[in-house]
Formats: C-alpha cells, structure tokens, sequence
C-alpha cells in the first residue's frame, strides 16, 4: 500500500451529515478492493473485518442451481436467473417472475419460507394498502432467491421442506460456493439466520471484495468449470436485467448497472453492506471485486455516497455515468419548510497500492 498513507486499523470516516457550519454526523466503515489474484488495489479502514454477506451473497447462493444443471433442467430464464440474485422491489416484474418460476418446479408460493414483507417499492406498497390487499410471500425481496433453492432441492432429491437449514444438501452446496469463490475454509466462514430465515454467511470485507473479483473474473487455480460457468451466466444475468435485480423505481444496484452500461455488476446486502465486480478492461486486467461496510449499518443515506465516490476514486465508470448517477453521490438535507440547510458527504480519501497510482 502507500506507504504515504496511515493505515486506519479502525473504522474509517467516510461520510458527513453537515447541517450549517457543524458535522453533525459521521458515518464510519470499511473499504476493500482486490483484482482476482488476490492483490489489493485500494482499502480504507479495516477490511479485515468479518461481518455478514446478507444479500451480497446471493449470486453465490445462485452459483449451484446453475452449475449442477437445476436451472436448464427446469428452464429457467436469463431475468429467472437474475431474480433468483435479486433483492427486488416486489413490482410486477418480480412477483410475476418469481411466480413463473414457481410454476416451472410444480409447486406454488406457500412452499416458500422467506416470509412477508411489505414492497421495497413505496408506490405498489401504497397501491396495495389503498386496495386492502396484503402483502404476499412474493413480494418478499428474497423471494427470487427462495425459489431458485427450491428448485436446487427438487433437482437434488433433498426435502423441500427444510431447504433453508444449513444441514440441507442445498446449504451444505451453497457454503461450498461461498467458500470456493472467497478461499476461506468452510468450516471458518461464520454462519448466521438471514432475515429471509436462510443461511448468512460471515467472512471478511476483503473475502467479499475477492468473492466479486472472482464472479467477473477467471481466478488462478480455480479448476471448477462449472461454477466458472455458472459465474459468467449470472454475471451476465444480472447486467442484463438490472431492473430485475432491484426495480423499476429507484434503486442504487439497477442505477450503477445501467450506468456502467456492461462493465459492473453491483449487488447490495443489509446492514450496509455493499459489493460489486468490474469486469475486465484495459485498466482492470484481471478484474476488481469492491466491498463496503458501513459500520452503524445504514443504508439509505450514507452507503449509496460512499459507492459513488469509491467509483468515481477508482475511475471505474465515465464521466456520463458518474453525471448520471449524481443523485446518489451527494443528499441534501433539508427543514421542514423545505429550506437547505445541510448536506451529506462523502469525506474520505481511499489508500491505494503503489502501482496504481
């Protein structure tokens, strides 16, 4: 790393909520980015910290379903295969997808156990309550990914009823690809209950950053090609349909893929915690996996600045891309009578490795 730079064994600050003359605020966390060999590219904070996956874990929750053939075998779609990494907004879209789905494996939404939850979409949660319907498993924003272990389960001859437990063959397959793509031993990865109620997975910020390297692309010594193929499908997958792995309506994993028109995949996990991979390109030869983890766990306010700048920091997209995702760089904050009188910030400078500077 440079050695300019003061190495922060502790969270680091990353945001500011300025009201006036004063931070008001601060938001600290973590920031790791690593090629696919593993060499580190840029970090700030602690990355060595081990926390929880949650749904940044979901393409590698999808990796067996497709390299254990499930997926061809019930003919599943490229946007069947996106929803399946989704955490989605319970639009239309998904519901209809997930249903679909459903219908191709001959069972029906009460097989599901991710429980109910209202739609990440405010407008369709409105639509629903302005209707007196309640919410369905479907709308469920894991309910995609629910499905696709289902499906893995029918394909295997394992109990359905029980898919979601750790000692299921579908789990015990699913930490074999957590491990496979992170190099962390299975039996050293933390496990947990997501709140969908399936397996968390917990390993350290620059295990995920590695993880999302490897999804986009090939890492050395990795001679399992059916999960290479697997990765490359649902990469593929998931920059297709990017409003399929969020929605429609504003959400910070479509907007980056739409964006980086091809040349990222950007997946989202609570409690703040955001992952993505760069394709390969001339600047990223052997590709780039990013992690961040926001330490107090927001989300909504503070981890969409932090992506942003760290984006813009590593060059990854254009100039038109960073315009077009602006909104998210920055947030206003405001009275109630609608004056300025604040922001929010990014406020951190990412430490980097020597040969890239």
């Amino acid at each position: 790393m440079n050695t300019k730079s003061r190495h922060i064994m502790e969270p680091a600050p990353l945001v500011e909520v300025r009201r006036g003359a004063i931070t008001e605020s601060r938001h600290r966390g973590h920031v790791a980015a690593l090629d696919a060999d593993g060499n580190p590219v840029a970090r700030l904070g602690q990355p060595e910290l081990v926390t929880y996956l949650r749904s940044s874990a979901k393409p590698f929750q999808a990796v067996p379903l497709l390299s254990s053939s499930a997926a061809d075998h019930f003919g599943f779609t490229e946007k069947e295969i996106a929803i399946a990494c989704a955490s989605h907004n319970g639009e239309a879209i998904h519901t209809e997808t997930v249903a679909g789905m459903l219908k191709k494996i001959g069972l029906d939404a009460s097989a599901l156990k991710c429980g109910v939850h209202e739609p990440f979409n405010i407008q369709v949660a409105e639509q629903l309550r302005a209707e007196g319907k309640r919410p369905t498993v479907l709308h469920n924003n894991c309910s995609g990914k629910h499905t696709g272990m289902l499906a893995l389960a029918l394909y295997l001859g394992a109990p359905t009823e029980t898919y979601d437990q750790i000692d299921n063959p579908v789990q015990q397959l699913i930490l074999r690809s957590v491990s496979e793509f992170s190099g962390v031993p299975a039996e050293e990865i933390a496990l947990g209950v997501d709140g969908c109620g399936a397996p968390v997975f917990g390993v350290s910020v620059n295990a995920m950053a590695l993880m999302y390297a490897r999804l986009v692309a090939r890492p050395p010594g990795f001679s399992d090609a059916a999960s290479l193929k697997a990765a490359e499908r649902i990469t593929r997958a998931m920059m297709t349909h990017p409003e399929i792995v969020g929605g429609r309506a504003e959400r910070l994993d479509t907007k980056v893929m739409l964006a980086g028109r091809g040349a990222i995949v950007s997946k989202v996990g609570a409690e703040g915690v955001y992952t993505a991979g760069v394709l390969p390109s001339e600047r990223w030869p052997r590709g780039l996996g990013i992690a961040i983890k926001i330490e107090d766990g927001e989300d909504r306010r503070s981890r969409p600045t932090v992506v942003i700048e760290t984006l813009r920091q590593l060059r990854i997209l254009d100039v038109k891309a960073i315009e077009e995702l602006a909104p998210y760089s920055r947030f206003i904050v405001r009275n109630h009578r609608g004056d300025e009188v604040g922001e929010v910030r990014a406020a951190f400078e990412l430490e980097r490795a020597a040969k890239d500077e």
